[in-house]
């Protein structure tokens, strides 16, 4: 498919498919279509040409509540309405299960209530979050996408605005959601070492392009990572998980 913002071609060609089930996380230099290529498939970006397939059919022509019912998107730039509250913003991600007539239910209370605690947000609940720092913002939206309760969550940059504590913190959440629930998960991360250590699969792109995907341990090798982002770098096993750790070398 390719896609572009009106005369700016962003990515052609390119196609990939999410494996059922994963942890897929996508990487990439900046600008190379990372987060665009994530808008795509949350239906936010239409392809200018090609189709976005859920379920096997056309994501386009899909009833906008049933496709909310069955993926949620942390945005990299969500905005919140002024005046409004922590526990009142997570409660909007229950609106995809609520209809016109259907009043606040027990499970909606469960749902809310799950993900502000999974987010160690619950005492905030009170809070107006155009107060909070940016680091508990960015907590609070990941806990409208989980009182979603979809299967599918699409995470742009959700470690952004984190101290390295919370990023560990969200992205075992993120790991625990995929192990322990079944969750899809997608999500665009700056950091390789993290996305090395989390994902089941690992996309890496360059100029629009998807250069490699697979399991990390297959994709980050310091030839692709060289390749990847111009950085010269060594590849060595994690001392505490194993997995990849990526060393850039020195350029001076």
């Amino acid at each position: 498919m390719t896609l572009a913002y009106d005369a700016r071609t962003v990515a052609e060609d390119l196609s990939i498919t999410i494996p059922d089930g994963s942890f897929t996380v996508i990487v990439g230099p900046n600008a190379c279509g990372k987060s665009t290529l994530l808008r795509a498939l949350a239906r936010v970006l239409r392809p200018r040409t090609g189709t976005v397939l859920l379920d096997g059919h056309d994501i386009a022509t899909r009833p906008s509540r049933e496709v909310a019912r069955t993926l949620g998107l942390l945005a990299q730039t969500a905005t919140a309405p002024d005046g409004i509250t922590v526990a009142d913003l997570v409660s909007r991600g229950r609106y995809p299960h609520r209809g016109a007539l259907r009043s606040w239910t027990p499970q909606d209370e469960r749902a809310v209530s799950w993900a502000m605690e999974a987010t160690e947000v619950s005492s905030l609940a009170s809070s107006y979050v155009d107060e909070l720092s940016g680091g508990q913002r960015q907590r609070v939206w990941i806990a409208m996408v989980l009182a979603q309760e979809t299967p599918l969550l699409l995470l742009d940059e959700p470690t952004t605005y984190l101290d390295i504590a919370h990023q560990i913190d969200i992205l075992d959440l993120c790991a625990d959601l995929h192990r322990d629930h079944g969750r899809t998960l997608v999500a665009v991360l700056h950091d390789l070492n993290l996305a090395a250590r989390y994902a089941t699969h690992l996309v890496a792109m360059r100029d629009g392009r998807i250069l490699a995907e697979g399991p990390p341990s297959e994709v980050v090798t310091a030839e692709l990572m060289t390749a990847v982002f111009g950085l010269p770098c060594r590849v060595v096993p994690d001392p505490e998980t194993g997995t990849a750790l990526v060393i850039p070398r020195r350029t001076r």
